[in-house]
């Protein structure tokens, strides 16, 4: 009981959301194309560029704004990437994705020797992280204090993509471009450019994922340190039926298992039993993701059959 007391204290709300958010702008990034028909899998890519781009630039300048407005701009020409290769040249997303992946982590790995001299991880004073939200009056409330300031702007972003998609003509136009391209394209939707559209926005929401990796979730650059959280936030995407909201909501089960399989370790238990289990716990998300699929598909089935 000591134990359980112990890992499962107040604390570990703060440590669920602060495991959840990068996964949580992977999600996001995900759920945007998606909307469009584009399974975006190199989210991946993305975000370990993004938060390359902002460990790079927080040391160089000494600004966490200018790193995070780099990252974006980072992710933004990786998801440019793919959109020229998928949108524009008809390459097969999938191959599209790995590709931007294992891209990433090549030139992450090639930038990181070049310009820091350095293999496997990177650590300076001089990087300035993304600050954390103290309120004054809430100090005895660790709970709703010492949130990092994207941690903050999650659901704020996840009311935001959720309005654009379902309360606006735009998301509304997008949704038709993933629905029924051809309807779309007969209603006059360019259909390119909205694809293009969503592909940016990833890049920036990618992006965000990145910086806040590596400036707000830690203040250093590990090699792959994105360690599939992209696929993670295609998981909670699947998982919330392409819904910010109830995608949230898959995110942040992935935080809560990452952070209690943390602090099991410390208790003893296998590492190696411990690294397996936000995997496990992707597999399974995804799995009821697909039952649920599966189950809505035979109803929607089963009411189109005539009675005798």
């Amino acid at each position: 009981m000591e134990i359980l007391s112990s890992i499962f204290d107040l604390s570990l709300i703060n440590s669920t959301i602060r495991a959840a958010t990068p996964i949580l702008y992977a999600a996001l990034a995900a759920i945007i194309t998606q909307q469009a028909d584009i399974l975006n899998i190199g989210t991946e890519g993305i975000m370990l560029m993004g938060a390359f781009v902002a460990i790079a630039v927080s040391f160089l300048t000494g600004s966490w704004v200018l790193a995070v407005l780099a990252a974006i701009i980072g992710g933004v020409l990786m998801s440019l990437i793919i959109g020229f290769a998928h949108v524009k040249f008809k390459g097969d997303i999938m191959v599209v994705g790995i590709a931007v992946n294992m891209l990433s982590l090549a030139v992450t790995k090639f930038l990181l020797r070049e310009l820091f001299g350095v293999a496997g991880s990177f650590y300076s004073d001089k990087i300035v992280q993304i600050p954390k939200i103290n309120i004054g009056f809430l100090k005895n409330v660790p709970i709703l204090n010492d949130y990092s300031l994207f941690e903050i702007l999650g659901p704020i972003f996840v009311l935001l993509i959720w309005y654009l998609l379902f309360r606006t003509t735009w998301g509304l136009r997008t949704r038709s471009v993933g629905l029924n391209p051809k309807a779309a394209e007969t209603a006059g939707i360019n259909i390119i450019k909205t694809k293009f559209q969503v592909i940016i926005i990833s890049g920036v929401l990618g992006g965000i994922a990145g910086a806040h990796l590596s400036l707000g979730y830690s203040s250093m650059f590990v090699e792959n340190m994105t360690n599939g959280r992209g696929f993670m936030g295609v998981a909670a995407m699947y998982f919330g039926g392409v819904n910010p909201i109830f995608a949230y909501l898959g995110t942040l089960i992935f935080g809560f298992v990452d952070s209690v399989g943390a602090r099991l370790q410390s208790y003893g238990f296998a590492s190696e039993l411990i690294l397996m289990i936000p995997y496990i716990a992707t597999v399974t998300i995804l799995a009821i993701s697909m039952i649920r699929k599966f189950i809505v598909k035979n109803k929607a089935k089963s009411s189109l059959i005539p009675l005798k």
